[in-house]
């Protein structure tokens, strides 16, 4: 059997590790596994290949800057890559994300609709039903649930600069992603699901895999604050890979104005130097660390973890947290409240600092000790990676076995 996965990255990010790591699975069970992806990439133990080059991203880039066509250039390297394909013959695609500068989607889903391989497409974020935007939940827009239109975040990712092509962009997707019959969706939230079925492609089949975690590197451990540079006053935790507005800095500002430096320290991972320089006196700002072992230590110290993002579709931090044995704070919007128990963490309502203040008060007194084997139950037992690996698997079986079946 033969896996071809798609993705703009390779072994390179969140998404690029999950598509490698799921190609080393079905390698393990004696599948052939191809990875294509766009941009960034390490070392793979997949047969991998590129489509197109620098030049080509350039050009996708420059394009959607003046004319928001994303997805739409790319057109020589995907006719390239289709011929690969067909070279290939895999026995099923599993789609990640398609957008990135790289790919012409339209072109794809042309061909796949005319080809008898069933395809999986893992949903990491919103960008497959929306006339622009990756992400909405910040700016409050619905509109996608009927046409898009006039985009409040045309500026944002992907970003254009002059055109507004958003309604035509909402209409050319519903075009190409309703064309493929043998097609599973795969939301890495049951909150993305939901989202998913008030969209066009609501009536595609949809199985619900979490993003998984390496609960053997993330696991609690025996790590001194003062071996990572930090004095022992109660830590509150952040960790995000780009500290956008919707991932909440401004919160954490909020929050250290209430709380008594002397007694508390707050440590925010993934800063750039910029925002670090203007960090203000108790909290501690550390740049992004491609190092899981060193981030693995920061969640085992930390005596509470607080994500602070209105926009996430699954949470993965919140997960990695609570694997360590660290309870979280989340608001209760998008996919954050799933990720947690009662028993776990606590919801608050958004921008809800008050509330933040009040939990951080009350684990200071009464300790973490008794989360620590609930918060790694609850991440072992939902949120481990090889046993999410399996069910995609399993999918791919069921839909070689019995395309038809797997699809009703």
């Amino acid at each position: 059997m033969k896996l071809l996965q798609i993705n703009s990255t390779l072994n390179w990010g969140s998404t690029g590790r999950i598509a490698e790591e799921i190609g080393q699975v079905v390698l393990s069970k004696g599948w052939e596994s191809y990875i294509a992806y766009g941009r960034q990439c390490n070392k793979s133990k997949s047969q991998s290949f590129r489509i197109g080059g620098d030049w080509a991203v350039y050009n996708h880039g420059l394009q959607t800057r003046l004319l928001d066509n994303h997805g739409l250039a790319s057109r020589k390297e995907t006719k390239h890559f289709i011929k690969q394909i067909e070279r290939i013959s895999p026995d099923v695609i599993h789609l990640h994300n398609i957008h990135g500068y790289y790919l012409n989607y339209s072109l794809l889903f042309d061909f796949l609709s005319k080809v008898n391989i069933p395809v999986v497409w893992t949903l990491h974020d919103c960008w497959a039903f929306t006339g622009h935007c990756s992400h909405y939940s910040y700016v409050g827009c619905n509109r996608w649930h009927t046409l898009c239109y006039d985009c409040p975040q045309k500026g944002d990712y992907p970003a254009s600069c002059l055109i507004d092509r958003s309604e035509q962009n909402f209409r050319d997707k519903l075009r190409a992603f309703t064309l493929v019959k043998n097609m599973t969706l795969v939301p890495v939230s049951e909150w993305l699901a939901g989202e998913v079925r008030q969209s066009f492609l609501k009536d595609y089949p949809m199985q619900v895999i979490h993003n998984g975690v390496d609960t053997e590197i993330f696991r609690p451990q025996q790590v001194c604050k003062a071996d990572l540079g930090f004095d022992n006053r109660f830590m509150i935790l952040g960790v995000s890979s780009v500290w956008l507005s919707r991932k909440g800095l401004k919160d954490f500002l909020k929050l250290r104005e209430r709380l008594s430096k002397d007694e508390y320290v707050i440590v925010l991972v993934g800063l750039d130097e910029s925002q670090i320089r203007h960090l203000p006196e108790g909290i501690i700002g550390i740049r992004r660390t491609n190092s899981v072992q060193e981030l693995a230590k920061y969640y085992s110290v930390a005596n509470i973890y607080f994500n602070a993002s209105v926009e996430e579709t699954f949470g993965l931090t919140i997960a990695e947290s609570l694997s360590c044995g660290t309870p979280a704070i989340v608001y209760n919007s998008t996919a954050c409240p799933e990720i947690i128990s009662s028993d776990t963490g606590f919801i608050v309502e958004q921008g809800d600092i008050n509330a933040v203040v009040n939990i951080v008060k009350l684990m200071k007194e009464t300790g973490k000790q008794q989360w620590i084997s609930d918060c790694r139950e609850r991440a072992v037992g939902l949120y481990d990676k090889r046993k999410r690996y399996e069910e995609y698997l399993r999918l791919y079986e069921g839909l070689v076995s019995s395309p038809l079946l797997a699809n009703t």
